[in-house]
Parts: structure tokens; sequence; C-alpha cells
């Protein structure tokens, strides 16, 4: 029998690896922002035509790169993030993996211009399909211009599954919305058609949701904040009577990462339970800040889902820190709460307890 398994081009195969990171112009967005972000910008700019099918462009002030991380960023898992498997459960970055770079590269047009600061010249680095078509030094100010142009050209056919430019651009203002919420002390500007639409200043939590979901919002919040050994939680939810049939402005961060979860999210229609009528739900903008060895981000390739060493008891904090916050707006008894806080308190004196027990019990003896 003759063979028939062979290794694919790395064109196919780079096309393949970007249909599962890149799906959309908004999935090529999250990844060009979060990487202005690990750069360290203050000031971020977002340029976008034709819904991101024509152009999707980011513009920040972070350290830019040397002439040989430009090159390099194109390659397939080429990341300056992580350098062993363990590196994989102590991410403090947004970006991890060194495929978004090589996704994007492989099913667009890409012009790369960037600058270190401790360079007196930059470079301009221009891609198609995968295929270096220019690299040469160029007068450019400190920092990263990255140009995604006419994304999946080569790819007719996803790119005939691409929805009207009115569903693409509401894909990419949630991806906006999501990273920018996350980052206020970072300036944020969107563009469209060359108009500006959003101009976001460096501020806090507060300013930056009530410029974002609008001055009507301010109203409707109420702060939340619990910090314990396994999980800190702080933001903010909305008051009960706000409460509306849509799911929109729903927002949970774990380490500033949006994620998508139901888990939490019955934890937090839990502690509305009897609050709100039927059928509506609550807004909310929750961070939790949790150990990075005890959540893992490497279960999906849009990184919008995690797993949880522990959901239990993160549903029950985080079901607790809701009450005690619509405790204090006089939306529940205090009595309820103060029930809720003690059968809590009581949830983690035993999960400590049974964990300082399993440590022991399979740590050897030392005694000779």
């Amino acid at each position: 029998m003759s063979d028939i398994i062979k290794l694919l081009p790395d064109n196919i195969a780079n096309q393949i690896a970007a249909g599962e990171v890149i799906q959309r112009p908004s999935s090529a967005l999250k990844e060009l922002l979060e990487n202005s972000i690990d750069a360290g910008s203050s000031y971020i700019q977002v340029h976008i035509k034709d819904a991101g099918k024509s152009l999707i462009q980011v513009i920040d002030n972070g350290v830019g790169m040397s002439d040989n991380d430009a090159r390099m960023c194109f390659e397939r898992h080429a990341t300056s993030k992580i350098t062993r498997a363990e590196d994989l459960f102590a991410l403090n970055t947004k970006g991890f993996r060194g495929e978004a770079m090589a996704s994007i590269a492989a099913v667009a047009q890409v012009e790369l211009k960037t600058k270190a600061a401790d360079e007196e010249i930059g470079r301009v680095i221009r891609i198609e399909g995968s295929k270096l078509i220019d690299h040469e030094p160029i007068a450019t100010m400190q920092g990263s211009s990255i140009s995604i142009k006419n994304l999946f050209f080569n790819i007719p056919a996803r790119r005939n599954f691409l929805k009207s430019d009115k569903v693409e651009m509401r894909h990419i203002m949630d991806e906006f919305y999501r990273v920018s919420m996350a980052h206020p002390d970072i300036k944020f500007t969107l563009s469209h058609q060359g108009k500006e639409v959003i101009h976001l200043k460096a501020s806090n939590i507060r300013q930056r949701v009530v410029a974002l979901l609008g001055s009507n919002t301010n109203q409707k919040l109420v702060p939340t904040e619990e910090v314990t050994g396994i999980v800190s939680i702080n933001g903010f939810i909305g008051k009960p009577e706000f409460a509306k049939r849509s799911k929109s402005d729903q927002y949970i961060f774990v380490n500033d990462r949006f994620i998508k979860s139901g888990y939490l999210n019955h934890a937090i229609m839990s502690a509305y339970e009897g609050l709100i009528p039927k059928e509506t739900h609550p807004m909310y903008v929750l961070f939790l800040t949790i150990d990075p060895q005890k959540i893992d981000i490497n279960v999906h390739p849009t990184k919008q889902e995690i797993k949880f060493e522990d959901e239990k008891i993160i549903y029950n904090i985080l079901k607790v820190a809701i009450k005690h916050a619509l405790g204090t707006h006089h939306a529940i008894p205090s009595l309820d709460f103060d029930s809720e806080t003690n059968l809590f308190a009581k949830e983690i004196e035993r999960t400590s307890s049974t964990q300082k027990t399993t440590t022991e019990t399979s740590t050897p003896s030392t005694k000779g």
C-alpha cells in the first residue's frame, strides 16, 4: 500500500491555523489591540474601513520592535511571552501563543511600521499571504503601526462568509469595548471611514464604563468589591430596577481578560433571584483577579474561555459579593446577606482545611 499521509505545505497550514484564530475582522482587531497593550502603550488608535474588510489599522506608542523582532513576529509559534510549558500557568500578558500575527499574515496584506525607543530609524515590513514582499528601513515614530488590508483576499470562500458591514462593525465594536473597558488607564480612539466615532481619555474604571455604556449608566451602577485569599472582585453591577430583557452590557474579566462563562453568569443571576422579574437580566462589569497558576486560559483559540482550579468556590465568592453589593443598596435584606456570608465563611474554611490536609498527606515525612 502506498503512503497517503503527507505534510501540508506551509501556506495551507498557515491558512488552517488562521481559521481558528482569525474568524472575522473583529478577531484580527482583538489580536492587534492585545499586542499593543502588551507593548506598554498609553495611547492606541484604531482605524477601520468597510467594517474591517478593507482596512484594520492599529497605531500605538508602545516599546516598538527591533529589526529582528519585527521579522520574527510573523513566524508561527514565535513569542516573547513563554519559554517553557510551565509559563502557560503564570501568564500576565494578553498574547502568548505566537500565532496571531502569523495567522493574520496568512490571510491578508499586512504592513508593519515599527521603531524601538533606543533606535534612530525604524523599519517597514510588508507581507501578503505569508510571503515577504518588502523589508526596509523607514523614518517612523516610536511604537508600532500595523495595517491589515483586504482580509481573506486569498481565500474568497472565507470572505464570502463574512456578514454585512453593519454586522461585522458590530462585532468590531464589541471587541473594542471589551479591550478598552479592561484598560481605562489607556487612551483609545476608533475611527470608521475616516471619521472618529469613539474617543476615550485615560480614566478610572467607573469613568470608562460610563463613557462606553452611556452617561445615564452612572445612576444604575452599584460598586462591588470583595477581597479574599482566593480571588479579588471589583467593578459594578446594575441596580435591580434597571434590569432589562437583553443580555447586553454584561462583562466579566479575569486578570483583565474578557471571558464568556455561563457558570459565573449563573452565580450572578442567582444573587439577583427574587429581585428582578423573570426573563430580565442585570448589567454588570466585574473584574476578577486570580493567581494565574489557579486558572488555565489555554483552552480555546480565542482565549475567551478559561478553566478554574476550583469553580465551586469562585462561584460562591462571586454570588456573595453580588449579594453584599445589593445589600448596601438596600435591595436585599441585610439578614439574608449575613446568613450567606456565614455559609460562605464556613465553605472557605472547609476548602482551606481540605487543601492543607491534602498537602500534608502528600508531603513525604522528613523524620529519620
